[in-house]
């Protein structure tokens, strides 16, 4: 088949990854997959005018608002993924819930991250829950029902956790990378924490800063380094001031993949501040380098994060330097939530089971569009 991948596409963006990935999953498969940048497109019609000049049979979008809007009414069936913000965010916007309503009624198939994003559009949208033994092991079976399945069934939503791989640049400096973040000091001495996101409200790159800025007053080897590209230009502004003038904590702009996981592989703990999270790759990614977490106790975050099992979860500025202070101080739980979080990706982010699932689930696209 030939498909229409939209998704916002910002560079070096969690959703940009995941689309790439999943795009690769796609092609992977057989189909032609064409990922396009939603924001590109101003209406409908251009995407129509899209779908007949690339004559596109089939479409997939990551977000339910941002990409998944632009794709009612083509005439071509269509998947959806969650993407976060769309359940935890946009649905408290009276005409944007509206909107995802219909998108969600019209999509063939839904894919959340967790059982709880699941849950949550199950509730938004009073979706029927139904019992399923795991449905991955029937796709075939499924496949078959799916060209006379009803398209306004209510049981579409399945879950398929994030496919985790990384690479980290074989090439990097640390200590370059040090002298460019304006660190100082003997790499032996240091502890970095990295707070990877793009920098807009949601991600709430600031909540740490003072709290961590009074610990690097006493502790003068802790840092924290905000890592990420400038998605919001006035909060950017905001954040550079804010960081300018504070001490211990520093930022830098976005980075290739494979030298991020260069610099995670490097620091001391990877920190998630955001006020809300869909499923964050970042520490995902860090499980996977066997670095700590230490993530804000928000429904997202707490999915992946099992407290002082796989990492270690706070709801205040002041329980995160605790926490941190009680990680550099206890060799035996670094070891252990490393070794945890590590096996924890093994089972539950494995990238070829993410291929496999997006393999089963294009299929009923195909099926359906010969309807």
């Amino acid at each position: 088949m030939r498909l229409l991948f939209l998704a916002v596409l910002r560079r070096h963006t969690g959703n940009a990854i995941t689309a790439q990935r999943v795009r690769d999953h796609l092609e992977a498969a057989g189909h032609v997959c064409i990922l396009k940048d939603a924001l590109d497109f101003e209406s409908p019609s251009e995407i129509s005018s899209f779908i007949k000049a690339e004559s596109l049979e089939a479409a997939m979008a990551l977000h339910l608002y941002r990409g998944g809007r632009l794709l009612p009414g083509h005439g071509i069936p269509f998947g959806i993924i969650f993407g976060g913000t769309d359940l935890n965010e946009d649905v408290k916007q009276g005409e944007k819930n509206k909107v995802m309503g219909k998108v969600l009624e019209e999509a063939r198939f839904a894919v959340a991250f967790t059982e709880s994003m699941k849950e949550t559009a199950q509730r938004q949208w009073k979706y029927r829950k139904q019992d399923r033994s795991h449905w991955l092991s029937h796709a075939r079976s499924w496949h078959r029902g799916a060209q006379k399945a009803d398209p306004h069934a209510k049981d579409k939503i399945y879950v398929q956790s994030q496919g985790i791989a990384t690479v980290p640049s074989t090439t990097f400096n640390w200590n370059t990378f040090l002298q460019r973040s304006e660190i100082n000091q003997s790499a032996d001495n240091l502890h970095v924490f990295l707070l990877i996101c793009g920098l807009r409200e949601v991600k709430d790159p600031l909540y740490l800063v003072d709290a961590f800025s009074e610990w690097h007053r006493e502790e003068p080897n802790v840092y924290m380094v905000i890592v990420g590209p400038e998605v919001d230009p006035v909060f950017t502004r905001e954040v550079k001031a804010k960081v300018k003038r504070t001490a211990g904590v520093r930022l830098i702009g976005e980075m290739a993949q494979e030298d991020l996981h260069a610099v995670v592989k490097n620091c001391f703990a990877v920190v998630n501040s955001s006020v809300s999270e869909g499923m964050s790759a970042a520490i995902l990614e860090a499980m996977d380098l066997e670095v700590p977490v230490l993530a804000r106790n928000i429904p997202g975050n707490a999915a992946v994060v099992k407290h002082g099992v796989t990492g270690l979860l706070f709801s205040s500025p002041q329980e995160f330097v605790r926490l941190a202070k009680r990680l550099g101080g206890d060799p035996a739980l670094e070891k252990q939530i490393v070794a945890n979080g590590r096996e924890y990706v093994r089972m539950y982010h494995s990238w070829q089971v993410e291929r496999n699932t997006y393999g089963h689930l294009v299929r009923m696209l195909e099926g359906s569009s010969e309807d």
